[in-house]
């Protein structure tokens, strides 16, 4: 059985458990174990190739908010850098054979809803509660139910893109996958013969195509649709703080 694509590993009459979900703990484990080798017996002065990998990340991090946000915003680099190497993890651990969680729409629209959240926080901080409900009235107050609609695809709008594009790469490199296998089975097969015979069972043609599309979608699409949205989320919240 499978739910939004992934596996179920386990399940009774009170909850499941998916591949996507198993995934997850694993990347959080992994991301969790690397922050803690990397900033293990630190010194006020870089002394190890460690370190110095530590504080470029750091840097690195400081530099997207401060540059996309401000420095009014600068401590919201710990969530953009969490964002990123989840986001990324999550995507490159189908390399390694595993359902990526991004491939999941649950699980990316969680992480889009902790985004919402925090997006309207700052939009009643900036024109309190009273002004965040007469915005929905605004310009006029019988656009109300389209301003609802609105504000409610955000976090749509946000999972909708990572996963679309994670799980059409998905699609796609299975489909020309199967297609070549296909291929190979068609031409190898019309040799005659036991020859004929035997190789048709040889996916010759799988070899080369998939491994350049993985490259694409597994590597590069990943880290830009990772890119992609936490700068959605870095955008959101600097405007929503404007009121």
């Amino acid at each position: 059985m499978e739910v939004n694509g992934a596996k179920i590993i386990y399940q009774n009459d009170w909850f499941f458990l998916s591949g996507s979900v198993v995934t997850t703990w694993v990347v959080m484990a992994v991301i969790t174990l690397l922050c803690i080798f990397l900033t293990r017996n630190l010194k006020v002065h870089a002394t190890s190739k460690r370190q110095v990998i530590a504080e470029f990340l750091v840097k690195a991090a400081n530099n997207l908010v401060k540059g996309n946000m401000g420095e009014r915003f600068s401590y919201y680099a710990p969530l953009a850098a969490a964002v990123l190497a989840i986001s990324v993890c999550s995507s490159l651990s189908s390399l390694l054979g595993a359902f990526p969680p991004t491939g999941d729409f649950s699980t990316v629209l969680g992480w889009a809803l902790v985004i919402f959240t925090l997006i309207t926080y700052w939009k009643i901080k900036a024109s309190g509660f009273g002004g965040y409900l007469k915005s929905y009235l605004q310009p006029v107050a019988v656009l109300l139910p389209i301003n609802i609609i609105s504000e409610a695809m955000t976090p749509m709008s946000m999972a909708f893109r990572h996963f679309g594009n994670i799980a059409s790469g998905m699609i796609i490199s299975m489909l020309v996958y199967s297609a070549l296998g296909a291929l190979s089975a068609t031409v190898l097969g019309a040799i005659p013969g036991v020859v004929g015979q035997v190789l048709k069972n040889v996916p010759i043609f799988q070899v080369g195509l998939p491994a350049i599309l993985s490259i694409y979608f597994d590597l590069f699409s990943s880290c830009i649709q990772a890119f992609i949205f936490c700068m959605l989320m870095m955008v959101n919240i600097k405007l929503a703080s404007e009121g």
